[in-house]
């Protein structure tokens, strides 16, 4: 069974898009995040045959949009992110033998984009999808790493840099696909955004 973890932030007034809503202002800061979580799902629902984790970072919604036939829902744990993605890294694969995380904040992800990253993991250890600011918009593994979460700077630019050196030194078998743009400041939405 392949697993797919989604690293959402419930959408709240206020809490998310913060370095958005300094130049947009909360309101639309949110009205943005929405629609990247209703297009997320989107995405997910074309994928077949996959385990879907929802990982709320403050309580589990079980009355929004994500579906709850389609998608478990989990709440993150505690910790910086490294030790939050480790944790539910460590849970899925109690199921599952190839697992991947995305967040929920890149408009160019595509099915394809995860279909490709499940099929990389059939002949390497680890597939990660470089992000332009230097860190990942996914990171896939064919069985659990805790030490490629260990020891990064987290929301530098260089987590994807990090992440891959941890990688070399385990001797693990590493598959890049193509760089994508997350959204992260408002030159990003009107660059990138729908």
């Amino acid at each position: 069974m392949k697993g797919i973890i989604v690293f959402v932030k419930n959408p709240e007034l206020g809490k998310v898009k913060t370095r958005l809503a300094i130049s947009m202002g909360d309101k639309k800061a949110l009205e943005i995040y929405n629609k990247l979580l209703a297009y997320t799902k989107e995405i997910l629902l074309q994928l077949s045959n996959v385990k879907k984790c929802i990982y709320y970072s403050s309580f589990i919604d079980r009355k929004d949009d994500w579906i709850n036939d389609q998608f478990e829902k989990h709440i993150q744990s505690k910790g910086d992110l490294g030790e939050r993605m480790n944790n539910a890294f460590s849970e899925v694969f109690d199921s599952c033998e190839h697992v991947i995380i995305i967040g929920s904040d890149c408009p160019q992800l595509t099915a394809s984009h995860l279909n490709d990253a499940f099929e990389s993991l059939k002949n390497h250890n680890v597939v990660i999808g470089p992000s332009q600011d230097g860190g990942y918009y996914l990171l896939g593994m064919d069985k659990h790493y805790p030490e490629l979460f260990q020891g990064i700077e987290w929301s530098t630019n260089t987590v994807l840099s990090a992440t891959i050196q941890k990688a070399k030194d385990k001797h693990l078998k590493i598959s890049e696909l193509e760089t994508l743009s997350d959204i992260d400041f408002e030159e990003d939405w009107i660059k990138y955004g729908f």
